[in-house]
């Protein structure tokens, strides 16, 4: 390996520590209370050490919020292959509760914390999350389109289901089931998006 795909291997190295730092500290001390010298003396490097990478704690924070966004994106596309609408909105819904489970420190940050919504407010604009619910509100048009649902706003319709997914997501990672034994969670997620879901449908 020569000395610049060393170099590339060590700056991406240290992207990742920061970033994998910074997410669990703003998870646990809350994002307000977090600095960059705080994160440089986790990882024990200089502040001016980060700062090579992330001009700021905002910058850390939205890089992690971007690789959360690509991630959960990523796992949506996967549900293309289905070609009846219906079907693809039931495994929508599956795919992101999935998603939430193996990533609840950027599903947390992601939908849950406070720091990045203010963020998003300040600039205005929110390109990345909206891309996702875009997807979603192309998905349930199709299922209008269709004959599956009768015709409702995109928007709020969309909402609705993102909603009932969220609020499903949430109470698992946040721990709020313990009413339920951990081996049969998939089966109370699945289950509780078909009873909402096939509530909804109309008859064909």
């Amino acid at each position: 390996m020569g000395i610049l795909e060393r170099k590339k291997r060590k700056k991406k190295e240290m992207r990742s520590l920061i970033l994998e730092t910074a997410i669990k500290l703003f998870l646990e001390e809350g994002f307000e209370n977090i600095t960059v010298r705080r994160i440089a003396e986790k990882i024990e490097y200089s502040p001016a050490a980060i700062y090579l990478y992330y001009k700021d704690k905002n910058d850390i924070l939205y890089a992690l919020h971007d690789i959360g966004f690509e991630k959960l994106y990523k796992q949506q596309q996967t549900i293309l292959t289905i070609k009846d609408p219906w079907r693809r909105l039931r495994k929508h819904g599956k795919v992101y509760a999935k998603f939430a489970l193996e990533n609840p420190k950027y599903y947390d940050l992601m939908f849950i914390m406070n720091g990045p919504a203010k963020k998003i407010k300040e600039k205005e604009e929110w390109e990345i999350g909206l891309r996702s619910f875009e997807f979603l509100k192309k998905n349930i048009k199709e299922c209008i389109e269709a004959g599956y649902l009768k015709k409702a706003n995109l928007d709020v319709a969309a909402f609705a289901f993102w909603s009932l997914t969220h609020g499903i997501a949430s109470l698992v990672i946040r721990e709020r089931c313990i009413m339920f034994p951990e081996e049969h969670l998939n089966f109370i997620i699945e289950g509780a998006l078909d009873f909402v879901l096939k509530s909804i449908v109309k008859k064909k």
